[in-house]
This record gives C-alpha cells, sequence and structure tokens, in this order.
C-alpha cells in the first residue's frame, strides 16, 4: 500500500463494479474512505473526469496512485493485502476466475442487469419509464449466461461457494440485482449448481453490508 496517504474509492453506489470493489476491500480488512461519484451526472464531473479519461467508476486511489478498470482494481486490492487471498495458487482456478469475469463483462452485464433489472426492478421503483421488450430481451438471453456460470460453479474449481475469489465478488452484485426480479429468481432455481453457490455468496458479511438491498 501507498503510505503517502490512505485509500480511498471513488465510485457510485448502485454501480455492481463499484459494489464488487467495495467487497474486495471489506473481505481483505482493507480500510478505504469512499467519495460518491456519479457518472451519469449532466453535466459531468470535472473530478471524476480529472480521475477517470472517460468518466467511469470505479476508480480507486492509494495515496499518490490511482487505479481505474474494476479488473485492475481488483487485482490490485488482492495484491496489497495479501490474506485472505482472492486468487488461489492452483491455474485453473485462475484461469476460470478470468473466464467468469469476462463472461460477466461481455455477456452478463447487459441483460441480467442493464436489460432485466433495469427494466423491471429500478426503473419502475423510481417512477420512470420502462421498456417491456428490453427486459424480454434480457431475460432470453439470460440462460445462456447462467448455463456458462452453472457448469463453472458444477466443476468446483471457483463458485464452489466455500472459497471466496475474484469471481464471486465480480458476479455476486449481478446476480443480486438479477434476483430482485421475480423472474430472475425463478430463473436461477433451475440452476442448481450455480443456486447453491449464491445462496453462501449473498450470506456473506460483505454481500450483505455493500449489497443488503438486493437481497
Amino acid at each position: 500500500m501507498d503510505k503517502t496517504g490512505g485509500v480511498t474509492l471513488f465510485g457510485f453506489t448502485p454501480s455492481v463494479y463499484t459494489r464488487a470493489v467495495q467487497m474486495a476491500l471489506i473481505e481483505k480488512s482493507v480500510a478505504f474512505g469512499f467519495v460518491e461519484a456519479d457518472p451519469f451526472e449532466d453535466p459531468p464531473s470535472d473530478a471524476l473526469a480529472r480521475l477517470h479519461p472517460f468518466g467511469r467508476v470505479p476508480v480507486l486511489r492509494d495515496g499518490g496512485f490511482t487505479l481505474y478498470e474494476t479488473s485492475a482494481i481488483l487485482r490490485y486490492v488482492d495484491d496489497i493485502a495479501p490474506r485472505p487471498p482472492l486468487v488461489p495458487a492452483a491455474v485453473k482456478a485462475r484461469a476460470r476466475i478470468q473466464q467468469v469475469i469476462s463472461i460477466m463483462d461481455a455477456y452478463g452485464y447487459q441483460p441480467l442487469v442493464r436489460d432485466v433489472f433495469s427494466h423491471l426492478v429500478y426503473r419502475p421503483a423510481l417512477g420512470l419509464d420502462a421498456d417491456p421488450q428490453k427486459a424480454a430481451a434480457g431475460l432470453r438471453a439470460a440462460p445462456a449466461v447462467l448455463g456458462a456460470l452453472e457448469d463453472i460453479a458444477a466443476e468446483g474449481h471457483v463458485l464452489d461457494g466455500q472459497s471466496v475469489t475474484l469471481a464471486d465478488l465480480h458476479l455476486s452484485p449481478m446476480i443480486g440485482y438479477f434476483a430482485m426480479a421475480a423472474e430472475g429468481r425463478d430463473m436461477m432455481r433451475r440452476f442448481t449448481a450455480l443456486s447453491r453457490w449464491w445462496d453462501k455468496a449473498q450470506a456473506r458479511p460483505s454481500y450483505q453490508s455493500v449489497c443488503g438491498d438486493a437481497t
């Protein structure tokens, strides 16, 4: 850890990526300050623009060192506080961690969070217009994502409900939002290994502390 100052996380509280980093910091017992930074603010915040060239969150500052991009931040957090390790030594487990992260970023975030959660839960709760066609598209795409995760959970290298890795932390906030929709909860029940993992994942203190509003 940089000794020139403390760790500060700049993030947007509802963001699944902000939540993943918050959970990692808690799991690693890293003390940190939190600064709310809304990437949807109009006009964009000058402060956020100075931290991130694309105006996104999360951003981690450790003393004089500033880092953005969630996967990079998660690896950094794991490295600055060695115990407990969130990336195991086993080569196959390490590969699966990266695979889970890539699956969710490339194929999972849009249908599970932006389509299903946003249009069945988030926007209706705020009285905003929701698009049932987007929700339906998300529900059509979700089984392929959950099926891929089911295979990984059943294999047992990661998402085993016992150990905690960066895969668990990256995935949990997204599944939490998806499962807030009744349709999401019903769909999850079809994937038994993934459901067993989820029962354990959502009970962890780090998840409850950060994502308790999604249970």
